[in-house]
């Protein structure tokens, strides 16, 4: 049987005839392109079943729970984990654009979210209520902070090393083959469940830490080249000054406009679990719903990877308008048949459905900003771009505060409506 190469598997994966078929980046980088193809999805395929395993919808409220930590602290958990590595970007970008070889900084990123992780398992191990509250929340931050770091460098290195019209497809290779990693831990865990061990939010997170481990050293083998370092001048004044481009730039300012209403289909996912955890189920809520985000993210991403490498733009309107429907959906049902949410199959289906939509708008949403401007045009894009996101997050996370007024189902619905205005706004945007 022949041994496939690099570059055989490269094609395959990346669908493209030539594995010499550049663009966008430079002649250097063009020739190692098939080695850092895989190098990058499998880096990835780490950080996101991390990911998914410290998920902030799922995963985060249980540990809270499990050691009586006050609600409060639960509903900043998003708001908290989205902004905290979006709002300092602005001036983190001025110092990263100084480095010419940039994946040391995600590398040093996905180390520290590690080394995080364990801190919040030592917390949960010997600490309670308010206390463990306050000391994970801190952590959390600091991890947070850590994300910013990799987020701009990961966007940046892609846009350097991977050509136009690839760049989708890597991102949703990883989140299937991630998504097949996380449901089969789902499934594990439920196993576990049944035979009374309650422990598996523990696992996970030892699990989580050790994935970050794995991702820095992968991401630390990319071929990377030095790139462009000019307009790298020093200070958070400097930084503040790429503001600009808010009203300098017409297309970038629709596209903040845009990525800012579909928050929607992350805003709104832990309502549809604490819609669920207000049913009579009689399965673990922890184990379901874990499994399905990651059946979710295995059917869906590769799909939404290869739509956005064609038009990131159409993904973007088709997985907003499915949010919407879907919460709509669940709001209708609440309201006019509330005894039909008790039904084993329809909340976790729902939830199933906005999590695919979720990964379009991830995929979509990305390869967009990254397809938009090359070298420090992107950085500055990145960095602007969610350190606005940042501020705009943490006022719409607030939004569920309001639980004391509305209900679950309400809450649903209004983020669902933020989903039907953010599809219309991504048909008009221009396409990359």
């Amino acid at each position: 049987m022949k041994k496939l190469s690099k570059e055989d598997i490269y094609r395959r994966l990346s669908n493209t005839e030539d594995a010499r078929a550049c663009k966008a980046i430079d002649e250097a980088a063009c020739k190692v392109v098939p080695g850092n193809f895989l190098t990058l999805l499998v880096s990835q395929l780490f950080s996101k079943f991390a990911d998914a395993l410290l998920n902030p919808k799922v995963t985060l409220p249980w540990l809270l729970q499990s050691i009586n930590v006050p609600s409060s602290f639960i509903a900043w958990l998003v708001p908290i984990r989205e902004s905290g590595s979006m709002l300092p970007q602005l001036a983190i970008a001025s110092a990263i654009r100084k480095l010419p070889v940039r994946k040391w900084v995600w590398v040093i990123g996905a180390i520290v979210q590690a080394l995080c992780i364990v801190g919040m398992l030592i917390c949960a191990l010997t600490l309670q209520g308010a206390t463990a509250g306050f000391a994970i929340i801190a952590i959390l931050i600091v991890f947070s902070l850590a994300r910013g770091f990799n987020s701009i460098a990961a966007k940046d290195v892609l846009g350097k090393v991977i050509p136009k019209q690839q760049r989708g497809s890597i991102s949703g290779l990883a989140a299937s083959f991630a998504g097949f990693a996380t449901l089969t831990f789902g499934l594990g865990l439920w196993y576990l469940q049944s035979l009374g061990y309650e422990n598996g939010v523990y696992v996970a997170l030892m699990l989580a830490a050790l994935m970050w481990l794995f991702a820095a050293l992968s991401y630390s083998r990319i071929q990377e080249y030095k790139g462009a370092t000019e307009g790298a001048e020093n200070g958070f004044l400097h930084a503040l000054s790429k503001l600009k481009l808010l009203y300098q730039d017409k297309q970038f300012a629709h596209f903040i406009i845009t990525r800012a209403l579909l928050l929607c289909s992350a805003l709104s996912a832990p309502f549809y679990i604490v819609l669920a955890s207000e049913q009579a189920f009689d399965f673990s809520l922890l184990a379901t719903f874990m499994a399905l985000s990651g059946l979710a993210s295995l059917v869906s991403a590769p799909i939404w990877g290869r739509l956005s490498d064609l038009s990131s733009r159409k993904v973007l309107v088709f997985a907003a308008m499915l949010v919407t429907l879907n919460g709509f959906a669940v709001y209708l049902v609440a309201y006019l048949s509330p005894q039909t949410l008790n039904e084993f199959w329809l909340l976790p289906l729902c939830y199933f459905l906005l999590t695919v939509a979720h990964q379009g708008v991830r995929l979509g949403r990305k390869t967009y900003l990254v397809d938009m401007a090359e070298g420090n045009k992107r950085t500055d894009y990145v960095s602007v771009s969610n350190t606005v996101i940042g501020v705009i997050l943490l006022l719409l996370g607030s939004v569920g505060l309001l639980n004391h007024f509305l209900t679950t189902a309400e809450l649903i619905f209004f983020y669902s409506i933020l989903g039907l205005v953010g599809a219309i706004s991504a048909w008009f945007l221009p396409d990359t």
